[in-house]
């Protein structure tokens, strides 16, 4: 059965956790599919994580639009969210329903997710008068922690102290993206403590990934962690699902052996 948007809500009223990965291409994507999370979202981190940038902005929105598309082909059951490029939103209104109308006709997603949501609530309240669901992002940056003396690094470790303000004032954005319409909410950074206050105060899911915890209506997970994809993880002391960074360079060096040695390839 397709997962739909009123799914994932009734979820959240039922005391079920959702559970999504980011990914950016079309065989992740349908291995994640098929282990059964609820949605797959393709990332602007792309550009960091996949192609090896340094400017986490640096993305197009075509760009962003080829992955989305690959998503799309390898995904039959979960939703899909594809995030906007940094550009759109900031420049307006009208231009930020454009955007969305082609990750939805052209890309295949089934939702869109705004970073920083909270300080363009009538885009928000825009693209979902226009039919389209909205992830909205929110939380802890570096900037409001600092702004309210909550050193970044830590502000997410159990037992985190908060201040009632910070707190009141993410509850409010909360709030408002509610109001505004938005589907599910991705807290970033969000904290035992702030994360219950925002889960609590809204209806729709409250979902997370770095900075989350089960406190949280569900949690998303970049698919490259997740199952240890990358150079890092060839020296990584953290614990995650799988390490297949190790297991692909001993695959590379048996081919290497085998090739050198004359025998014939696996595969």
């Amino acid at each position: 059965m397709k997962v739909t948007v009123e799914m994932l809500q009734h979820m959240k009223s039922d005391g079920k956790k959702s559970v999504g990965v980011v990914a950016w291409d079309t065989p992740l994507a349908s291995i994640a599919d098929r282990a059964g999370v609820d949605f797959v979202s393709v990332g602007d981190s792309v550009g960091v994580n996949l192609y090896g940038r340094d400017d986490p902005l640096d993305i197009t929105m075509d760009e962003m639009l080829v992955v989305c598309k690959a998503v799309r082909r390898g995904v039959a059951r979960a939703l899909v969210s594809c995030d906007f490029p940094y550009g759109p939103l900031q420049q307006g209104v009208e231009i930020a329903l454009a955007a969305a109308r082609r990750l939805v006709k052209e890309g295949g997603a089934d939702m869109v997710k705004l970073d920083a949501a909270a300080d363009f609530p009538d885009a928000v309240r825009a693209i979902v008068a226009a039919g389209i669901p909205v992830f909205a992002q929110f939380g802890i940056t570096p900037q409001t922690a600092a702004q309210h003396g909550i050193p970044y690094a830590a502000q997410n470790a159990p037992g985190a102290q908060v201040s009632p303000a910070m707190t009141a004032k993410l509850v409010e954005q909360a709030k408002l993206l509610e109001s505004c319409g938005a589907a599910l909410l991705d807290f970033t950074n969000s904290g035992p403590v702030a994360g219950a206050a925002v889960v609590a105060a809204v209806k729709i899911p409250v979902i997370g990934g770095f900075g989350g915890g089960p406190w949280l209506d569900g949690r998303v997970r970049l698919a490259h962690t997740a199952i240890g994809y990358g150079t890092k993880w060839l020296d990584s002391k953290t614990e995650t699902y799988s390490n297949t960074a190790k297991a692909s360079l001993a695959a590379f060096g048996a081919l290497v052996d085998d090739v050198r040695a004359g025998r014939q390839i696996k595969g």
